[in-house]
């Protein structure tokens, strides 16, 4: 029972996976900062350990809880995972939405707090086994109240799209119910069931936010919970409290960093700190071109990339220890720390069903995409959409491409072939566009260490420990029958000599190709020398830097870098080399 209770919230966590994008894109309240996605990805991203590591999750969920919207859910959650059976969820869920709206200092009607308190009353009339529940009805109710968010919030009324957290939790519970229930509809768009509400008006202008940061932190406070609540709620704005085995999460809006640090540091000891600046964030933007571009995140594109050019990202997770966290929103310094330090590390990929919602998301909000798969030889993408396709294509509006590749050389790819697409009206030129950057992509990777392509079964123990003992570094580039070995050298200035000997194989010096400088937690190196050298020989380039593909990183480890560019129109080869600098 514990475990078809557990698969519920891994389904409702997937499915808002893959309706993410949408939520940023209409995220307007408390703050429009187009992150509301993100943070609810990040926050309840320890859901996904409930198959394997159920213990653990309680105490993730409020540690990873980040920005409003997290924390509330957070909070909300964290009493649902105090029981492993759905027969008691009517009640839980009402401790569960009073133990959320309790977090939140000065709740609004209108939020995701409004849909979990009209769940708590649907859920409250239902009979005792699932199987009785009038589960469609429950949806409804919902969805009735999220819609109304459109009229009830002011800033969501000023921008006619419905609140981006309530929507959230709608595409989470819809899911949730109804794998509870085995009563999922799970081809019914978002875009349907909101249709009118889910754009922002053009006219639209959010409220100031300059100089404010939002800020989430752990203290251990000293004195009782009232009593620290009614203290922190003079320290900021949009404050949630909650209270967790670690100490106490909170949340909150503020304009002096250095003033809410010290009145923190009064209350206790602070054991966690995190802060970003808060500005306004223009939804990326509408599909200008013919196509639009959706990648896998394995190829070295950031989310900043992904929101500039309008790209659909699927993600692939990291598991660090006993935390589980989408790739691209994992911070590259914390993993190779986590690896130097001698912490298991692994990846996995998202299941079917949240790349199956990720096709219907995509299709549902634009009228062709294209999407550019990393290599087959690398992961079951292209089979699984290929697959998909089939049936939930019947248009043959999507459009995919095995393109073999991984990293920075899938990057290069996409980045070429999403500029391409913003101004070209024909379907057709884009495909045949990114067919030609494939066969013109290149990437040389040059890693540090063997020991972490050991500890992730790449090579063998024994290869590992003398590739290690002998200082060898080997050099490898992504293709479609897999990573290949191209070189061998022993210091990392031999690195960056092959590094331009392959470049001016492949230009001269008045050319001006797209250049991807990937870094693992040498940015600094990559940055100075490495790019250096490279403007010297190639002053009119567009060197672009990137933190390497983290499912990449991941089995490479610390001190890998790489470089990945678009050939001419004429490449040379890549040639092997294999002998010892």
């Amino acid at each position: 029972m514990a475990q078809a209770y557990f698969k519920a919230f891994i389904t409702g966590y997937e499915r808002m996976v893959a309706w993410s994008d949408l939520l940023d894109q209409i995220n307007v309240f408390p703050v429009a900062d187009a992150d509301t996605g993100r943070n609810l990805k990040i926050s309840l991203a320890p859901l996904r350990q409930l198959a394997d590591n159920p213990d653990v999750v309680p105490r993730n969920l409020i540690r990873a809880a980040t920005g409003n919207s997290g924390n509330i859910a957070a909070a909300f959650f964290y009493e649902l995972l105090g029981i492993d059976n759905a027969e008691r969820l009517p009640t839980t869920i009402q401790v569960g939405f009073d133990k959320a709206q309790q977090a939140v200092v000065n709740p609004a009607p209108g939020t995701m707090l409004t849909l979990f308190e009209a769940l708590a009353q649907a859920m409250a009339v239902a009979d005792k086994t699932p199987d009785q529940w009038d589960t469609g009805a429950i949806i409804r109710r919902m969805q009735e109240t999220v819609s109304a968010t459109s009229e009830t919030l002011p800033e969501c009324k000023k921008a006619g799209v419905v609140d981006a957290g309530a929507l959230g939790m709608f595409i989470f519970l819809e899911a949730f119910l109804g794998c509870l229930t085995d009563r999922m509809d799970q081809d019914r768009p978002v875009t349907e069931i909101f249709a009118g509400k889910l754009e922002i008006a053009a006219d639209y202008h959010p409220g100031g936010t300059d100089d404010a940061y939002c800020v989430s932190a752990m203290i251990q406070a000293q004195g009782s919970g009232e009593e620290v609540r009614r203290r922190l709620a003079r320290l900021g704005e949009s404050m949630v409290v909650t209270e967790g085995a670690d100490g106490v999460k909170v949340h909150l809006h503020t304009a002096s960093r250095e003033q809410l640090r010290s009145g923190l540091e009064a209350l206790g000891h602070v054991v966690d700190w995190a802060e970003e600046s808060i500005a306004y964030t223009r939804p990326a933007p509408a599909q200008t071109g013919a196509v639009h571009v959706m990648t896998d995140a394995a190829g070295s594109i950031t989310v900043e990339d992904a929101r500039q050019l309008g790209i659909t990202l699927l993600n692939s997770y990291l598991v660090v220890g006993d935390q589980s966290c989408p790739e691209t929103l994992y911070a590259p310094e914390k993993l190779y720390a986590a690896m130097r330090a001698g912490t298991k590390v692994s990846t996995a990929q998202a299941s079917m069903f949240e790349r199956h919602q990720s096709y219907l998301s995509a299709l549902s909000r634009h009228p062709r995409v294209l999407y550019l798969c990393v290599g087959s030889v690398y992961t079951g993408n292209h089979a699984t959409a290929a697959a998909w396709k089939e049936h939930g294509d019947p248009d043959n509006r999507l459009t995919i491409i095995d393109t073999g590749v991984a990293s920075g050389r899938l990057a290069v790819v996409v980045l070429s072939t999403a500029r391409y697409a913003q101004g070209e009206a024909d379907p057709e030129a884009v495909v045949d566009f990114a067919c030609q950057a494939v066969v013109r992509s290149r990437e040389f990777v040059f890693l540090d260490q063997l020991k972490y392509l050991v500890a992730g079964g790449r090579i063998s123990k024994t290869k590992g420990f003398f590739g290690d003992l002998l200082h060898m570094k080997p050099i490898i580039t992504p293709t479609a029958t897999g990573a290949e070995k191209v070189g061998v050298v022993r210091h990392r200035d031999d690195q960056l000599n092959f590094a331009m000997a392959r470049l001016k194989d492949n230009f001269e010096s008045g050319d001006a190709p797209l250049i991807v400088l990937q870094y693992s937690d040498n940015r600094d190196w990559v940055e100075q020398s490495a790019a250096e050298r490279i403007r010297g020989f190639l002053p009119a380039a567009e060197i672009q830097f990137r933190p390497l593909s983290l499912t990449s990183g991941a089995h490479m480890g610390p001190g890998t870098w790489a470089v990945a560019f678009l050939s001419p129109e004429n490449p040379s080869p890549v040639v092997s080399d294999d002998t010892s600098a």
